[in-house]
């Protein structure tokens, strides 16, 4: 027999080491054991576990797409949708046919209102497989998004026909039902998703929930339970009950449970962040913040925990620590569409507009879809004076987030600024249609439909108003509107002060107050209310400033006047109306020194309003002082660059001061734009037109000038009538020269340039 080479024990264990090392250092194997690793904890529950070791796979190769791919999924059960979608994205990148990549990033961008890219998905999955069911129940999903309901439902029937034993599509067909007012049929298509798997916590949680909306509320708690009972893995179930008690009134059981939730899941992140957000859905920031500040400290590597805790000190103002946190997240990954957005947030709150602009733009550029960084980019440019681009941004918001309140609620309040009725009228019909219970946002209509005459609209949903909130001021404010409106000023008198019962510190129903009463001839009355109010709000600078404005029209108490809105400037020194009406009792006193030292007092405080810079370069140019008068304007135009009075009344400064015409020609175009139905920014351009030689465009502008001015009952301007009458001797029309020129010494003897009219007209005869 063959006789085998002895080896000893050490050697063969010395051969073993190096084999095993060998294998170690294989980068395809280290990064396939961390995958199938992550695999077992995604198996068991264990997400944040998995993410780790997809994470590491990703360390050993970044484009290894099943890690991206199955990361994504570990985020999606975490419900961290953004890097969900970051990993999704990922994962398309280096393997583009991935289909289900393509079907879960379809979802995901549904579900966050991106309807635009979403399409793009379900058109290719569509394509790849069309008669999956997935691909039915999804472009099902994208159709209901778009609010085609009808469309919806085939869609998932089609699915059901294909696949009869899934439940998750009865399921799917029955929340399509409830959004198309069927009710019992939705019932059913709940029961029979249970009946196919009477174990899944899913369905269970959908009847609870479809319960609870009917307020059938024992049947939805036993449903709550019964999932409960089926995924005791999952707090999901426990958090609907907690949301179910906190409805019955039930608070302090809901907390219990929750505390025991925490308890219960001390590794799965869903759970132990399940209490600090029920404080925050209850309102409770206070407690919020200081169970997130415990959470943080024990999974200070939990990315979702940092993210909520980091919005949370933003909403309690802790700028500095949220900055802290937020650079963590960005120094780690400085394309993080979360952080990118709280940046922009804390930005704007600290008063950096432009940082905010930058870190928005930012993240967009990463997400364009995102509508929530459109909505604070909105606010970014609104904070900068911009109300054009923040509409554009609002709208994109918007679009991309149908449900996105707070972006609706941005559109209707520029709306109301610009005086843009229907606009309003839409904006607070959106809100409704999103929150049906919710007070305000039929006040909201019904102050567009009175401004847009529309009277018996706007009475039904001021009392609809006061019906969903007898003790909210907002529908008694706008019947009370309403009724000053169709004359009843006694009647609203009466509904201004139940405005006022119910908010005493309420601006616009004690300014509705005084307007009635001196629409009744009753000033003593209206002064009586505003010193009334005002004793209950002391702190009030808004009633001072209204009784400063009162007292404006009803006595020649210079003193008294001056006090009240000093007074109000002296409570909020960002008061810009009263601090503006100040300087114009000062001005019409002939103090023009006094009521520039008040503008330049207030930019102090508020040095991002262009409106005090524009009334101090307004009060330097008729001083004379045009060097100063441009620098005020130029600052206003820094802020606000589509600034049409600030930009007319540079390109007037330029034009008195030899400067450019290029330059005043461009300012004054912008003028023209944001204020076309101005006489002013009208002459101006027309005579920089003359300026330049085109003598035609002057005149045309020049006579615009004076039909826009005929129009709104503005005074007769010697001045467009002198730029006129030059632009027609230009032209070689004497008769018409002669006529603007004898008419500008009619309108004002004592013009600045009548001896130079004279000459003219001297000139004219011979």
């Amino acid at each position: 027999m063959r006789l085998v080479p002895f080896i000893s024990k050490t050697v063969v264990l010395g051969l073993a080491i190096v084999l095993l090392s060998g294998c170690s250092r294989d980068p395809n194997v280290r990064k396939q054991k961390y995958l199938e690793s992550g695999q077992r904890y995604f198996e068991k529950g264990k997400y944040g576990e998995a993410v780790i070791q997809f994470s590491n796979a990703l360390q050993v190769d970044p484009k290894f797409p099943d890690a991206h791919y199955h990361l994504a999924q570990a985020y999606l059960k975490l419900q961290q949708w953004s890097p969900a979608y970051q990993e999704l994205q990922r994962t398309l990148q280096f393997q583009p046919d991935n289909f289900s990549a393509h079907l879960d990033l379809a979802n995901l961008l549904i579900g966050g209102g991106d309807l635009v890219q979403a399409q793009e998905h379900t058109d290719y999955i569509r394509q790849k497989d069309p008669n999956n069911p997935e691909v039915h129940a999804a472009i099902a999903n994208l159709l209901a998004a778009k609010q085609n309901v009808p469309g919806a439902i085939l869609e998932i029937q089609k699915a059901i026909t294909q696949s009869p034993g899934r439940w998750e599509l009865y399921q799917n067909l029955a929340i399509l039902q409830l959004k198309s007012d069927q009710p019992d049929a939705a019932e059913a298509s709940f029961n029979k998703a249970a009946e196919l798997n009477p174990k899944a916590a899913d369905v269970q949680m959908s009847l609870g929930s479809f319960y609870e909306s009917h307020q059938r509320m024992l049947d939805a708690q036993k449903h709550f339970e019964q999932a409960i009972a089926d995924d005791s893995s999952n707090p999901a179930p426990r958090a609907a009950l907690a949301q179910l008690y906190l409805g019955m009134g039930k608070k302090d059981q809901a907390e219990e449970l929750l505390k025991d939730v925490k308890s219960e899941y001390p590794e799965n992140s869903n759970g132990y962040r399940m209490l600090g957000d029920f404080y925050f859905a209850a309102g409770d920031l206070d407690k919020a913040l200081t169970e997130y500040a415990v959470v943080h400290k024990q999974h200070s590597k939990d990315s979702q925990v940092k993210k909520n805790y980091i919005q949370l000190l933003i909403l309690k103002d802790r700028l500095d620590e949220a900055r802290t946190l937020d650079n963590e997240i960005l120094k780690a990954n400085p394309s993080d569409v979360d952080a990118l957005i709280y940046r922009g947030q804390i930005c704007n709150d600290g008063g950096d507009s432009n940082g905010a602009i930058r870190a928005l733009q930012s993240a967009i550029q990463n997400q364009p879809g995102n509508g929530v960084a459109h909505y604070h980019l909105g606010i970014a440019f609104d904070r900068t004076g911009n109300l054009q681009r923040a509409e554009g941004e609002w709208r994109d918001a918007a679009r991309l987030r149908p449900d996105l309140v707070e972006a609706h609620r941005a559109l209707a309040e520029a709306a109301l600024r610009t005086g843009d009725m229907p606009v309003l009228d839409h904006e607070a019909t959106q809100i409704i249609a999103l929150q049906p219970n919710l007070p305000e946002a039929y006040a909201m209509r019904a102050l567009a439909n009175i401004n847009l005459k529309q009277f018996g609209q706007a009475e039904q949903d001021a009392r609809k108003a006061i019906d969903l909130g007898p003790q909210n001021p907002a529908g008694y404010l706008q019947m009370a509107s309403l009724r000053f409106v169709q004359q009843q000023y006694g009647e609203a008198t009466r509904l201004y002060r139940l405005a006022l019962d119910r908010d005493a510190s309420s601006s616009d129903a004690l300014g509705g107050l005084i307007n009635s009463y001196l629409a009744l001839n009753a000033p003593d009355k209206a002064a009586d209310a505003a010193r009334a109010q005002i004793e209950k709000v002391p702190n009030s600078s808004s009633f001072y400033d209204l009784l400063g404005t009162l007292m404006l029209h009803s006595t020649q108490d210079k003193n008294a006047i001056e006090a009240a809105f000093q007074k109000a400037i002296e409570l909020d020194k960002s008061n810009v109306d009263a601090l503006m009406k100040l300087g114009q009792v000062q001005v019409a006193s002939g103090e023009i020194d006094s009521a520039i030292a008040t503008y330049q007092n207030s930019l102090k405080e508020n040095p991002r309003d262009p409106r005090v810079y524009i009334l101090a370069g307004e009060l330097f140019e008729s001083k004379r002082d045009l060097t100063n008068a441009g620098t005020m304007y130029q600052k206003a135009l820094e802020i606000s660059p589509q600034n049409g009075l600030a930009s007319n009344n540079l390109a007037c400064v330029i034009l008195e001061t030899g400067g450019s015409l290029d330059v005043a020609l461009s300012l004054a175009q912008t003028a023209r734009r944001g204020m076309p139905d101005s006489p002013n920014a009208a002459d101006t351009l027309g005579w920089i037109m003359y300026q330049k030689g085109a003598y035609k465009a002057a005149a045309d502008l020049m006579q615009e000038s004076l039909r826009l001015a005929d129009k709104s009952g503005a005074p007769e301007d010697a001045e467009v009538h002198y730029h006129l009458g030059m632009a027609y001797q230009k032209l070689n029309q004497p008769r018409l020269a002669k006529q603007q020129l004898e008419r500008v010494l009619k309108v004002n003897p004592n013009y600045v340039h009548a001896a130079e009219v004279r000459e003219q007209l001297e000139q004219l005869k011979s």
